[in-house]
């Protein structure tokens, strides 16, 4: 089955990736072959895995998890969802959409 999973590296930094075999991923991963990132920051640990029906579905959960801040990712592996929504990440105002509309001072 495909899984979205995040590991976390030596250095504390985190590792966000997906596969159809998980078992055999994290055998690569520690053993070096797994990615370049992760392969310069051993040893690695899986803290977080979700498994999905299709790989595809994977790989989306993958790219959404990689746009999100170190915090949201840990409020993720802690299990914490009720944070998340506050931990994301805020969008710079459009400036054409605030000369449209100035504040007051």
């Amino acid at each position: 089955m495909p899984f979205v999973y995040i590991l976390r590296c030596a250095d504390d930094s985190f590792y966000v990736g997906s596969t159809r075999n998980l078992e055999h991923r994290l055998w690569q991963h520690s053993t070096g072959e797994g990615s370049q990132y992760a392969g310069k920051r051993l040893p690695v640990q899986l803290v977080f895995a979700e498994e999905y029906a299709r790989i595809d579905e994977a790989y989306a959960r993958e790219k959404q998890i990689q746009g999100w801040s170190r915090a949201k990712r840990q409020a993720l592996i802690a299990g914490r969802m009720s944070d998340m929504p506050g931990l994301s990440r805020k969008k710079p105002r459009d400036s054409r959409h605030a000369a449209e509309h100035p504040t007051d001072e």
